[in-house]
């Protein structure tokens, strides 16, 4: 390799390091320190929290297949024991929360449900009811929010069963859904179970 080469390429990197600085002595962890692993875990988690609420909201706002007013929407991710299904269809299961969409456009809506299934998701909720109306006048066709909701349901992990409610919840106006279990549920549960 001839010394032009080497002199370019030392430029080079010169070039593309330009902005780098180096570390302040307060920005290394010593991973060593059980205590300074402690530390390093709740600035990632407090940056998570913060970062969240600004993240992309995945769900889509086109090309939906659309449902009739008075069609019940169900959906059973594989695995999921018939019995639990059953109970959902029911509505045995208690409504730790109820989320209404009525009233708003349908981006608004992905907004509200996308948020507060995470929200639930991450207190450890099970069941929710989602109150979509049925639709029967809305444009540019009938059941245009609930079309929504039924795909959306679909697009979510956390998600992993819903069916249309029960008359006294709401009936083809609304939905329940079935959150899966947060990975911490059991210490949820128990934080909930002291504060009850």
């Amino acid at each position: 390799m001839s010394h032009t080469n080497s002199q370019s390429d030392h430029l080079s990197f010169l070039e593309e390091m330009g902005d780098v600085k180096p570390l302040n002595s307060d920005d290394t962890v010593d991973l060593h320190d059980p205590r300074a692993r402690i530390v390093e875990k709740q600035k990632r988690a407090q940056l998570h929290l913060t970062a969240s609420p600004g993240k992309h909201m995945p769900l889509t706002l086109e090309n939906v297949s659309p449902v009739k007013p008075d069609d019940f929407l169900c959906y059973q991710q594989p695995g999921i024991q018939d019995g639990v299904f059953k109970n959902l269809r029911l509505g045995k299961y208690d409504i730790e929360q109820r989320i209404s969409l009525k009233g708003l456009t349908v981006k608004d809506s992905a907004e509200r449900l996308y948020t507060t299934l995470c929200r639930c998701h991450e207190k450890g909720a099970r069941a929710v009811l989602i109150q979509h109306g049925r639709g029967e006048h809305s444009k540019p066709f009938p059941a245009l929010k609930k079309s929504y909701v039924n795909h959306w349901l679909s697009e979510l992990e956390e998600v992993i069963a819903y069916h249309t409610a029960q008359p006294v919840h709401g009936g083809t106006g609304a939905t329940y859904a079935l959150l899966k279990k947060h990975p911490d549920q059991k210490l949820i549960n128990r934080e909930k179970n002291k504060r009850g």
